[in-house]
């Protein structure tokens, strides 16, 4: 007779996440706990709520940052500048395990919602202040969209072509702070799983993002030149670039050492005298001579179709991707081979999503769920936390809440 073992439970099943939020940064990393398992109050006005939630009306009606980062929360709509509403995120706090904030700096610290504060009045609950360039210095108080950040932080410096320097295409510097904040929170979990105590958590999207820099930074600062901007090149590796393929499709490859070159021109490029000529037989002469060498390339490649480009490179063990859009991502075979999609709930209906990247084997599947309409969770959390229908329709008719 076959047993089946149970599944094991998600992770962060029976933890608590309140959340003042707002834009990327805290709510990726809230979402990341939520689709772990944890309740996540989202604390948003209720002039509008988080203001992501009208950056556009791509998904189907809704912004697709809110989309993206906010499935699986309770929203609560609040006006936390009336004392009552105030007092409901503090009751909300007392019986939480993480406070996750990334206000205005200064404004958490003013509402006594700042990481310091709060643990202070609940030894055991992870605090996370999360802000734009860190509670001192002088930047402490600038603004910090993603963009600013991505100069500041030297990604602009490194991304783009030799004569025009871009931002990267997804905001990196807020994914950076999130990702570093809900990692925070794992570790600051385990630790409270031994010493019984939480504690602040602090994480600077500045911070994250020049930690994320390393590889230029270590070259700039050890090597005395910062890297060049090559755009799909590699400053240092040759061939290693995009290519246009006779159907108008493009096929990057990346040749990683003086073998794999030899096995190119042999097997793709069909030049095997340049297989071991000295011009050529190293990557430092290949750099040297980066013009020559991806010019033989480019007529190679581009007289196949992608598909036969992809194949033989693939046949000759050679690194190569497609160059592929967004919709062509939305449809690839590999995500789709692996089950990797799923449907979540939404106010306008299902939304299509991809599973979180964290999957663990033998466990229940990461929890999706839907995207939250504003305010749509309000009543059922103040009646959770005592109140009755009277008090909860005095504070909606005094416009404290929605």
């Amino acid at each position: 007779m076959i047993h089946r073992m149970q599944p094991e439970p998600l992770p962060l099943e029976g933890i608590t996440v309140v959340a003042v939020e707002q834009a990327v940064a805290a709510p990726f990393a809230t979402r990341q706990l939520a689709d772990l398992g944890a309740r996540v109050v989202k604390v948003e006005r209720i002039d509008g709520g988080d203001f992501a939630r009208g950056y556009d009306t791509a998904a189907q009606g809704l912004a697709s940052h809110f989309v993206w980062c906010n499935r699986g929360k309770e929203s609560v709509a609040l006006d936390l500048k009336d004392p009552r509403g105030l007092d409901v995120v503090r009751r909300l706090v007392a019986g939480a395990d993480v406070f996750v904030q990334n206000l205005a700096q200064g404004a958490a610290a003013r509402l006594g919602l700042d990481a310091v504060t709060l643990c202070g009045e609940h030894p055991r609950l992870i605090a996370v202040d999360i802000s734009g360039y860190g509670p001192s210095g002088p930047y402490a108080g600038k603004r910090a969209y993603d963009m600013l950040v991505q100069c500041e932080a030297g990604l602009v410096s490194v991304t783009g072509t030799p004569g025009q320097p871009v931002k990267a295409g997804i905001p990196a510097a807020d994914i950076a702070a999130a990702m570093y904040a809900f990692s925070g929170v794992l570790a600051a979990l385990v630790r409270r799983g031994t010493t019984g105590r939480g504690g602040p958590v602090e994480v600077s999207m500045l911070d994250a993002l020049a930690e994320w820099m390393g590889h230029p930074l270590h070259h700039a600062m050890h090597g005395g030149t910062p890297p060049a901007r090559t755009g799909l090149a590699h400053s240092v590796i040759v061939p290693y670039d995009a290519y246009s393929t006779a159907d108008g499709g493009h096929v990057l490859l990346s040749v990683q050492n003086d073998r794999e070159w030899r096995r190119l021109a042999q097997q793709v490029l069909e030049r095997p005298e340049m297989a071991d000529d000295p011009r050529f037989a190293t990557n430092a002469a290949r750099v040297a001579d980066r013009e020559h060498v991806d010019a033989v390339v480019a007529r190679a490649l581009g007289a196949l179709g992608a598909d036969e480009a992809v194949a033989r490179l693939e046949a000759a063990g050679i690194a190569c991707a497609r160059l592929r859009d967004v919709t062509e991502v939305a449809e690839h075979p590999q995500l789709a081979a692996r089950n990797r999609w799923r449907d979540v709930g939404s106010p306008v209906g299902p939304l299509r999503a991809l599973l979180p990247p964290i999957t663990l084997p033998g466990g229940e599947e990461t929890r999706m769920g839907s995207v939250p309409r504003l305010g749509e969770h309000t009543g059922v959390v103040l009646r959770a936390l005592g109140m009755t229908e009277a008090d909860v329709a005095e504070l909606r008719r005094d416009g404290v809440v929605r």
